[in-house]
């Protein structure tokens, strides 16, 4: 603060303008006389010697609170360090080997008195005194005192040890009572030891001087650097006179007028005290406002209210005729002993004008950022083309339509002609647009849409009703259209790749104001970003439906004939597309059957060719009728030779799946069946009774992994047991463990009553969302026993002369079974199979015949030794016998078993096959 000269105003130079009178920090007084000197700087009422005796007030107050802080801080000390002390020499001596024996001999004092003068010494304390359970002293350090009783020592009687500040005879003291006591834990004395007071007290007449001395030193040097500011301020403030103090005045006018702010100080009572020029210009003041009431200045309401009420506000944006005006408040207090008002102003019309237009273009880029996210989130034609319409709607236009080529909705390649498309998307409300699934057609080529797809740019028509071209296609429509409203359009074609998809048109109606050529870019933006995702669905929806039929193409559309099952299936790929999980129902020879559950890890086109891949090998493998473990010792092969060339092709060894399969026969003669898997998860077995179990068959790693030998298991299933296989989307998801979903499948299945088909219903109501996240492969067989009476069963001697006995019985069999037109064409066949068991085979022979569907005739001998069929020349002796067999029978083939083979042949039982009558000249030309 800057003191007021003290020389007359009458010969200090007014200021220019006649300002100074509207400064409320000037106060009218009486002039000094002309002869009065200049007071004392050092006088008790100037700014200096009034700093000074405040601040040497100050630091006396500090430092004297500073002084009691340190002593009381000093007593708290020694008191502390005493108790401390105390209670160490007290534990010390009562915890002492022999302080409880002493306590319990005849003459206690004689044994105390010189360990505790002793112990006084060492421990440099006052008093050390040894008390027996009534309280007496037995020995202390003033032998005075023996047989004297100590007071206020009952706690520690009670085996409690503490410190306290005693008061009272022989002294006041600082000590610490412990209980001692003896090896059964009781009380037998007390030692108490301490520090008197009054030596405490020496201890703090020692510190005081030092405290004093640094208080002192402290006052010291605070009293001299007050004199060094005060000196200071004496110097700044020493000589200023009237012509000084005119001039500042006169700079701080001028710049409170030169200022390209408002600026206004306003009283406590809301006069206007000051009014800088840029204030009046902006407010527009009357010449008069000075001294006036703020309510009378004219001012806009809300600017008026803000003054009167007197609220500190900050960048306040309020009216001012055409003027926005950006107000500013703050009180003059602390700042001015007067209270009061001061407002700043500055005109932000401009500036409104440029945040209004970045308002509008961040709204924009909010725009395109959020279609940039909200665009294309899955890859469904139709879907995309609604969100393209969810996001411009309300943001960028009152209506949407979106019309795509009908290629494009159906995934295929589009087509250069785009004159016809299909309305895929609509978005508002009160419009008579036609609706969603509408063919548009567009037939007049003067139509912004036309034009639209002709420039591959966008088109924008500001004013529907006078756009007379925009009516050439639809003058009626076009009338129920300007009818509801809507008056503005941007028609944007959808391009992707230089290709047209469709076409985005953009509506506005009653309420928006028209389209700008600003708003052009950003819909030709959002239908570029639109169209990119809307072919990228397309791809997606074409290589899917691709892959989806390639996958159907490879899985059994319809399960063969047999005898042995009833089989009921189900097949649902995974939401993210086609996958590798496949089954498959084979029949074998003897009315036996091949059940096959197969998942390929991964999903695509990839795990759908190597699932085809191994439903192709197994089916070649079968075949050969290879027993389950043998098969998937091949599968397991092929499955390591397939990745091979995948893992060094070009880094694409991610793409190398591995697959699990559970191969199952099941032999309806005795309902014998054979498992074995790989890495597959065990099938459920369902009892006619409906119990459900989980056998603990063999389990082997999954194919691929290769250099593990492959094990079966084996069952006996009574007839109408039922076979669950599945793979592992059936019973495993995110949302459960596989444990839980085996729980779930036992619950669905255990039905006695139901069939397989009921049995696939259940499961798949149950166990499967609506969007599965893996395939699922289900299939479910419900077993059937061959009658006992249609299977005929002899031991053949290993001798040629049985043939005849045999074939005699067999025929008698057949009579029986009322096939006489097989008789012959089945003795032919057996003597032949049968003469070459014995021939060339090895002990022990069989035959067997079954009847079912067709009929069935075996020959099974002890080697491994298998027939083929070939071309006997004419001087050949043998060699003829399979082609026989092959001409008579509908199918023939050999088996292994795990004691020989099995050559089977089959035939219809109605009636013998006949054979090639040109064919049997030749091989019996001989």
């Amino acid at each position: 603060m800057i003191g007021r000269s003290r020389r007359s105003r009458s010969k200090a130079a007014a200021p220019r303008g006649g300002r100074r009178s509207a400064d409320p920090s000037r106060r009218p007084g009486p002039p000094p006389s002309p002869g009065r000197r200049r007071s004392s700087p050092w006088g008790p009422g100037t700014l200096a010697a009034q700093v000074f005796l405040l601040q040497v007030i100050v630091v006396l107050v500090l430092v004297a609170a500073a002084a009691a802080a340190l002593v009381l801080q000093g007593r708290y000390d020694g008191e502390n360090d005493a108790r401390k002390r105390s209670l160490a020499a007290a534990e010390a001596f009562a915890h002492a080997p022999g302080t409880a024996l002493a306590l319990k001999a005849p003459d206690p004092t004689k044994l105390l008195q010189t360990p505790v003068l002793q112990a006084q010494a060492g421990a440099g304390i006052d008093f050390i005194s040894v008390l027996d359970v009534h309280g007496v002293r037995l020995a202390d350090t003033q032998p005075r005192l023996v047989g004297t009783k100590a007071m206020d020592v009952s706690r520690a009687i009670s085996g409690e040890t503490f410190t306290d500040t005693f008061h009272g005879k022989p002294a006041d003291a600082v000590r610490a009572v412990v209980p001692v006591m003896d090896a059964s834990r009781r009380v037998v004395g007390v030692v108490s030891a301490g520090i008197q007071v009054e030596n405490l007290g020496h201890l703090l007449d020692q510190q005081v001087p030092m405290v004093l001395g640094s208080a002192a030193l402290a006052l010291a040097l605070a009293t001299a650097g007050t004199a060094l500011v005060s000196r200071r301020l004496r110097r700044q403030t020493h000589g200023l006179g009237p012509a000084e103090m005119t001039r500042m005045y006169e700079h701080h006018d001028a710049v409170l007028h030169a200022v390209r702010e408002g600026v206004l100080i306003v009283g406590a009572d809301g006069r206007l005290l000051l009014a800088n020029d840029e204030a009046r210009r902006l407010l527009a003041l009357p010449a008069d406002a000075d001294q006036r009431h703020v309510t009378e200045l004219g001012l806009a309401p809300e600017l008026t209210r803000v003054l009167v009420a007197g609220e500190v506000v900050s960048d306040e944006v309020c009216p001012a005729g055409e003027r926005l005006l950006a107000v500013n408040t703050r009180r003059t207090a602390p700042y001015a002993d007067a209270p009061g008002l001061v407002a700043s102003f500055r005109d932000t019309t401009e500036l409104r004008a440029l945040s209004g237009r970045a308002e509008v273009a961040r709204g924009r880029l909010t725009l395109l950022y959020e279609a940039g996210v909200r665009i294309g989130t899955t890859l469904d034609v139709r879907r995309t083309a609604e969100e393209l319409a969810d996001v411009a709607v309300d943001r960028l236009a009152d209506v949407v339509t979106v019309e795509l080529l009908e290629a494009v909705l159906h995934g295929e390649e589009p087509t250069g002609a785009v004159h016809r498309m299909r309305r895929t998307a609509l978005r508002g409300s009160r419009h008579p647009l036609q609706p969603v699934g509408d063919l548009i057609r567009f037939v007049v080529a003067d139509t912004p849409m036309v034009a639209a797809l002709r420039r591959g740019k966008a088109v924008l028509v500001p004013d529907l009703r006078a756009a007379e071209d925009w009516r050439a296609q639809d003058p009626q429509g076009a009338r129920r259209v300007l009818a509801s409203g809507i008056h503005s359009l941007i028609a944007v074609p959808l391009r992707a790749r230089g290709v047209v998809l469709g076409m985005v048109n953009f509506w506005r109606g009653a309420g928006s104001p028209r389209f700008e050529e600003e708003d052009v870019a950003v819909a030709e933006e959002l239908g570029a970003r639109a169209a990119v995702a809307i072919d990228n669905a397309r791809r997606y929806s074409r290589e899917h439906a691709m892959a989806v039929t390639l996958q159907r193409s490879l899985l059994p559309r319809d399960l063969p004939e047999q005898d042995a099952l009833e089989v009921a299936w189900r097949y649902r790929p995974a939401q993210s597309g086609v996958g590798g999980d496949w089954f498959d129902v084979i029949p074998l020879p003897g009315f036996r059957t091949a059940l096959v559950v197969g998942d390929v890890v991964g999903h695509g086109l990839h795990a759908a060719v190597t699932m085809g891949r191994l439903r192709t090998a197994v089916l070649n493998f079968s075949s050969l009728d290879l027993p389950p473990d043998e098969l998937l010792g091949h599968l397991d092969e092929m499955v390591a030779r397939l990745d091979t060339p995948a893992e060094g092709a070009d880094g694409e060894g991610s793409l190398v799946t591995g697959a699990t399969c559970l191969y199952v026969i099941y032999d309806p003669v005795g309902g014998h069946c054979t498992f074995s898997r790989a890495g597959h998860v065990t099938p459920a077995l369902v009892d006619p009774v409906g119990r459900v179990t989980f056998p603990d068959l063999p389990l082997s790693p999954p194919l691929g992994v290769g250099g593990h030998p492959f094990e079966t298991g084996e069952l006996v299933l009574s007839e109408g047991s039922r076979i669950v296989l599945f793979t592992d989307g059936l019973v495993e998801d995110r949302r459960r463990d596989i444990d839980e979903g085996l729980t779930m499948l036992a619950s669905a299945v255990g039905h006695p009553d139901q069939t397989p088909e009921d049995t696939c219903r259940a499961l798949m109501e149950t166990m499967l969302p609506e969007h599965p996240s893996d395939d699922v492969a289900l299939l479910v067989a419900r077993t059937r026993l061959l009658d006992p009476s249609r299977v005929a069963v002899w031991d053949v001697p290993f001798d040629v002369s049985a043939v005849s006995r045999v074939r005699t019985e067999v025929s008698r069999r057949l009579l029986d079974w009322e096939l006489e037109e097989s008789v012959f064409a089945t003795e032919l066949i057996l003597s032949e199979l049968l003469t070459n068991a014995i021939r060339y085979g090895a002990p022990p022979v069989r035959v067997r015949i079954l009847l079912g569907s067709t009929l069935v005739c075996e020959v099974s001998d002890g080697s491994n030794t298998s027939p083929r069929l070939r071309r006997a020349a004419t001087t050949d002796e043998g060699g003829r016998g399979l082609f026989l067999v092959s001409q008579f029978a509908d199918r023939w083939g050999t088996r292994y078993v795990a004691n020989g083979k099995v050559i089977w042949a089959e035939q219809s039982p109605g009636g013998a096959r006949q054979p090639d009558p040109s064919a049997l000249l030749d091989q019996l030309a001989w």
